[in-house]
């Protein structure tokens, strides 16, 4: 196994001349099937494009850009695995000084909107060469959008970056199909039908029933009710099955969005993950990557998440189709991973986005195929849900017997709803897997609020509790659960905060891992957060804007260390919530059961 290029030396090693396809990346080059750049490089050299990477290149001139010359067919552009506004701040709109995707975790080795910078400087390098932009910053970015770090809505990226062509969601079958259109002849810019993809057009073109127009930029820039009624619109046309073509006008020209990507099945999910990936970071780096390290040992068994949870880009990129590889896929790449010199027995995770959705699947194919649901778990589970939760629990015994595998965890979180619904998975995860720790994601206990999440409410989650302590005694384990709980999301009042503190106090909990609500591009909760209204009903919705407010909400998460006292206090006396002063601040605050141990972390979502 061997690296992409990355060099002109690396080249001439493989007796190439020139590149078909060369990518951008926002992200240090990781070989590994869990960054979307090596793997939709790898995908593409499996059907036998030439193909190169360059990674972090130094944005202020061009010349970082020409280090492979110009492709054949057309530059690839990522910001990375995160948006490169949420990579650089805090919800607090401080900038960070770190960055997981860099070696030493360094600040500083993208540019801030990298999707635009990078294109800006790739047609500045190679005018004529098609530029193609995708990954997490593009595609949901792709329609006009409120930015949070301006605080206004701004226009597609596609205008912004100036770029040919946009690839949004998982990548893979519309990046390919361009490549091999392009490269049997066909002129890239006349290509404008592969699903998946978006493009600007001078007319508006197609207004056939097969086309839906959504308000205009200039609309919903200035008019909060048309930014809702696009919002709508546009969540309504993602099931790739029925979706219909979008066209947004933008000034003079207009934006035209194809149907999302169909889902890939199981074969070509097993062929993807199979690729020579080296799983390592790139040799000539010298330090640590963070984001390296934490996934090294882990194994992606599926992609999609039906959970529908309003802040959450997962299922506007990934999908709402969970998409699951084969047992014997999973496991080959367990058994390689064991044969790694660095490998200790440990796997740190075997999940996805959600780890136990792993082969889910709707039970009604014609009910699917029209299907508008946004999430198959609220208000109540969908009736044609197929659990079939002994696959999952059959594959997580498999892969704790390998030979060399000392320890299996699921890391990844866990949907406690659904977990509800699967014995056999959760006999098997309890007594095997949890690894002294079980992260699940209540967020909140108030039912307004949790409404506006798309999330059960606090009762299904002290009924989780009860039966995760259960069942850990039974087994004579000492085991926790990591709640994620957030601050600042709309509709979050300082009172609703106090009752959460208080449910912690109750329940014996301690967060230590704090969620402060950050308005990113595309989701249900940045378009109340803008709007002040849900966009479904119509209804007014509280938002904490202020950072007085935010803060005060985040501090009542906390309000069992010593030093958050001071703020507990005076969020007490705004919201004229004294009373709750000595239940909530007096005493140690419980046994510690479901406390996480260790050092206090922050973990800003």
């Amino acid at each position: 196994m061997s690296f992409l290029p990355v060099s002109r030396e690396d080249m001439e090693k493989r007796g190439w001349e020139e590149l078909d396809i060369i990518f951008v990346s926002g992200d240090a080059y990781i070989d590994h099937p869990s960054f979307g750049i090596p793997l939709l490089a790898r995908w593409l050299e499996f059907h036998g494009f030439r193909v190169g990477i360059i990674a972090q290149p130094d944005w202020h001139s061009k010349d970082a850009f020409m280090a492979l010359g110009a492709p054949r067919l057309f530059f690839a552009i990522s910001a990375g695995a995160m948006d490169s506004m949420v990579a650089h701040y805090t919800p607090a709109r401080k900038l960070r000084h770190d960055d997981a995707y860099t070696p030493g975790n360094r600040h500083g080795a993208r540019p801030n909107r990298a999707t635009i910078v990078y294109t800006s400087r790739l047609k500045e390098a190679y005018r004529q060469v098609p530029v193609v932009i995708g990954g997490i910053e593009a595609s949901l970015r792709r329609f006009a959008h409120y930015d949070f770090w301006e605080d206004k809505v701004r226009r597609s990226i596609l205008f912004d970056a100036k770029t040919d062509l946009l690839v949004y969601g998982m990548g893979e079958a519309p990046l390919l199909e361009l490549a091999q259109r392009v490269n049997g002849g066909e002129d890239f810019r006349s290509i404008t039908d592969i699903r998946g993809t978006a493009f600007i057009s001078r007319t508006a073109e197609d207004q056939s029933a097969a086309a839906r127009e959504i308000p205009s930029f200039a609309d919903v820039s200035s008019d909060g009710h048309k930014f809702n009624e696009a919002f709508r619109l546009i969540s309504s046309e993602q099931n790739p099955f029925c979706g219909k073509r979008l066209i947004q006008q933008h000034d003079d020209r207009y934006l035209v969005c194809n149907p999302p990507a169909f889902p890939l099945g199981e074969k070509v999910l097993d062929a993807i993950y199979a690729l020579p990936f080296v799983k390592a970071p790139h040799p000539s780096y010298g330090e640590t990557i963070p984001a390296y390290e934490q996934i090294k040992s882990s194994i992606t068994s599926h992609r999609g998440c039906f959970g529908g949870c309003a802040f959450c880009a997962i299922t506007h990129h990934q999908g709402k189709t969970i998409q699951s590889r084969s047992e014997a896929s999973i496991l080959k790449e367990i058994g390689q991973l064991t044969s790694r010199k660095w490998f200790r027995g440990s796997i740190s995770d075997i999940g996805g986005p959600t780890a136990n959705m792993y082969g889910v699947t709707c039970s009604n194919p014609s009910a699917e195929a029209v299907c508008r649901r946004e999430s198959c778990l609220y208000p109540h589970p969908c009736s044609n849900l197929r659990i079939l939760d002994k696959r999952a629990a059959a594959l997580l015994a498999k892969a704790r017997k390998l030979a060399g595998v000392k320890h299996t965890a699921v890391s990844s979180g866990i949907r406690y709803d659904l977990l509800a619904l699967q014995k056999s998975y959760f006999f098997e995860l309890l007594r095997h897997h949890v690894g002294g720790l079980l992260k699940v994601a209540p967020e909140h206990t108030s039912k307004r609020v949790t409404d506006l999440m798309r999330k059960p409410g606090a009762a299904a989650f002290e009924k989780f509790l009860v039966r995760f302590r259960e069942e850990s005694a039974l087994v004579g384990k000492k085991q926790h659960v990591v709640p994620y709980f957030m601050s600042g999301h709309p509709g979050t009042t300082l009172s609703d905060m106090v009752d959460l503190a208080l449910f912690l106090k109750r329940n014996r909990l301690r967060v230590e891992q704090v969620q402060d609500f950050t308005p990113t591009p595309g989701t249900l909760s940045t378009c109340i957060y803008h709007t002040g209204t849900d966009p479904f009903t119509g209804e007014s919705v509280h938002v904490a804007r202020g950072d007085r407010e935010k803060r005060l909400q985040k501090s009542l998460l906390l309000a069992h260390l010593p030093e958050e006292r001071k703020q507990v206090m005076e969020a007490l006396r705004a919201c004229n919530r004294e009373s709750a002063a000595i239940e909530l601040l007096g005493g140690t605050g419980g046994s510690g059961c479901g406390r996480i141990p260790g050092k206090r972390k922050k973990a800003e979502k």
